[in-house]
């Protein structure tokens, strides 16, 4: 590990020289990492993960708790820095599960081509991952000794059911929260859609649709009915987008269908609309008295709207960046992180301070190596100065 000392007016591109040392280092424990598979459905491959990420954090004074979980993975919280300060924690957030199956390394193996990394998780979240411990080791090589929590989820590919308490009690507790998610192109995220999911599901009477065709009761027909309902509630000019994304029924064409299913993605990008979202589906009705219709799920995640105090983080970065040598912008999406979870609690939220890359749960899953020390670079220059500030 590159030794170096923070000057207060030389401070980032001090970090960046120590970055680039450290660049072989960072590619060889994230291929180990990303050789690791750990899917969100396999508890033991995401503790497996785990267990690397914690010697790694070891190595440089990190101290290690686990939340056992039995569904999925461990939650794993790390902590650096003095044990008791009167500073709050900066809070990094990030997670170790994929959406890749144990073995897809025989078909999508780490390789290094074209001036890329490429591999399963690498880019969501792998390499945001091995960056925050990177920032983190080369702050305390620096002398500097700032109270940081690094939490990795085991669950957010899935919803966070388990992780998102931890998450929201030590965000309460933390000044900022920085989210090692991918970035938009270039650009760090300061706004984010919630994200929700409804399951439909009718059930009518069948009958055969040339003999008795009045006998029955069809549940695709209320199916359509409903879809064009609740597809009138998309508003683009609000950000609000309704998405009928699947729907089964029926078992063959002569048959009037006694059961049909959809399954609805719901975005919004401002929180009162979830409470909107949320009548109209318990509010559905079929129009044929001989059918019944069955609603579950809901709103998942709240959006992370664009809050002053989520503004205020990325105009520091963006000087930090200039700094370093590069412009940063910032970019809005529609896809939710945990760092939604955190934002609505009015806690500020950056996002979007992982890697750069392209491909997320794709096969051509990739990052781009010359972003990979900048970035790393201004994500530690970030936690340095949340840290000096927080009070």
């Amino acid at each position: 590990m590159t030794r170096f000392t923070l000057d207060r007016h030389m401070e980032p591109r001090a970090i960046n020289t120590a970055t680039h040392a450290n660049l072989p280092a960072m590619i060889t424990q994230l291929r180990a990492l990303v050789e690791i598979e750990s899917p969100s459905d396999d508890p033991a491959a995401v503790n497996r993960a785990n267990d690397f990420v914690a010697s790694l954090a070891m190595g440089f004074g990190g101290r290690v708790k686990r939340h056992r979980q039995a569904e999925f993975g461990d939650v794993l919280e790390l902590r650096f820095g003095p044990l008791r300060s009167k500073r709050k924690p900066l809070l990094l957030l990030g997670h170790l599960d994929t959406v890749w199956p144990v073995g897809t390394l025989n078909t999508m193996p780490w390789r290094e081509q074209d001036g890329r990394l490429c591999g399963p998780g690498v880019l969501d979240m792998k390499a945001g991952v091995v960056m925050a411990l990177t920032a983190l080791r080369l702050l305390r090589a620096s002398g500097l000794h700032l109270p940081v929590t690094l939490l990795l989820n085991s669950d957010e590919e899935v919803g966070s059911p388990v992780s998102r308490p931890i998450t929201e009690r030590l965000a309460l507790q933390s000044s900022a929260v920085f989210v090692l998610e991918p970035a938009q192109g270039l650009a760090y995220k300061t706004a984010r859609k919630g994200v929700g999911q409804y399951d439909l599901r009718v059930t009518g009477v069948a009958a055969h649709s040339g003999v008795d065709f009045e006998r029955g009761h069809s549940a695709i027909r209320e199916m359509a009915r409903l879809i064009e309902v609740i597809s009138d509630l998309t508003d683009l000019g609000r950000g609000r987008t309704v998405n009928c994304g699947v729907v089964r029924g029926g078992t063959r064409s002569n048959v009037i269908a006694a059961e049909a299913f959809a399954e609805v993605d719901v975005r919004i990008a401002k929180a009162n609309d979830a409470a909107r979202v949320e009548k109209l589906f318990r509010s559905l009705k079929v129009t044929d008295p001989g059918c019944r219709l069955q609603i579950s799920g809901g709103m998942n995640r709240p959006p992370m709207e664009r809050t002053p105090g989520t503004v205020a983080l990325f105009r520091k970065a963006r000087k930090l960046a200039a700094e370093i040598g590069f412009i940063l912008d910032e970019a809005s999406t529609g896809g939710g992180s945990d760092g939604n979870f955190t934002s609505a609690l009015g806690v500020p939220t950056l996002d979007g301070m992982g890697a750069v890359g392209d491909g997320a749960h794709a096969a051509h899953e990739s990052i781009l190596i010359d972003h990979l020390v900048p970035r790393t670079a201004l994500l530690a220059a970030m936690i340095a100065e949340a840290t000096r500030s927080s009070s």
